[in-house]
């Protein structure tokens, strides 16, 4: 089956079998490592990406049912220049990630809410992040660290916006 993309801002058309699953066609067809392949049962958050604004298992949606969606992974958080995004960034301050596996997925989960919900609480982040399992760093830094990018997903105020910024 022909399915079109547009992954990270680029659109992109391929043949896919039809039980192609979201994940293997971003891994494999487009060389998109960066979504992690875990239980391959939509239970530990490693291959979280963005379809359409909101956060989805890749391992459970196929290929096919993307067509025609925009969908982030984590290649497309950084910058074109490869800068970090600012919650990348504060990831790093705060430590929130060790051995690095479940790090994409948290981030795209994380991206996802503060997008939907830019003033999420602390306990409304541990709500979101809960399906996402990390075996390393335990909870409290990735919190500490999406809590603290909080603030760069906010609106710009109208006098900002009248200045073009």
């Amino acid at each position: 089956m022909l399915v079109t993309l547009c992954v990270n801002g680029e659109d992109s058309t391929t043949d896919v079998l039809p039980r192609t699953t979201l994940v293997d066609f971003l891994r494999h067809s487009l060389g998109m490592t960066g979504t992690h392949v875990g239980c391959e049962h939509g239970v530990c958050g490693a291959c979280t990406v963005i379809v359409d604004g909101d956060a989805v298992r890749s391992c459970l949606m196929l290929a096919v049912q993307a067509n025609g969606a925009e969908i982030m992974t984590i290649e497309g958080l950084a910058d074109a220049s490869a800068n970090l995004s600012p919650l990348q960034e504060a990831f790093h301050r705060h430590h929130a990630l060790q051995c690095g596996f479940c790090t994409p997925g948290v981030l795209m989960t994380a991206h996802a809410l503060l997008r939907q919900e830019p003033n999420a609480s602390k306990e409304r982040i541990r709500e979101v992040i809960s399906g996402n399992l990390c075996r390393c760093t335990g909870y409290m830094p990735i919190v500490d660290a999406i809590f603290e990018a909080r603030s760069s997903y906010q609106p710009a105020s109208p006098a900002t916006r009248a200045r073009g910024r």
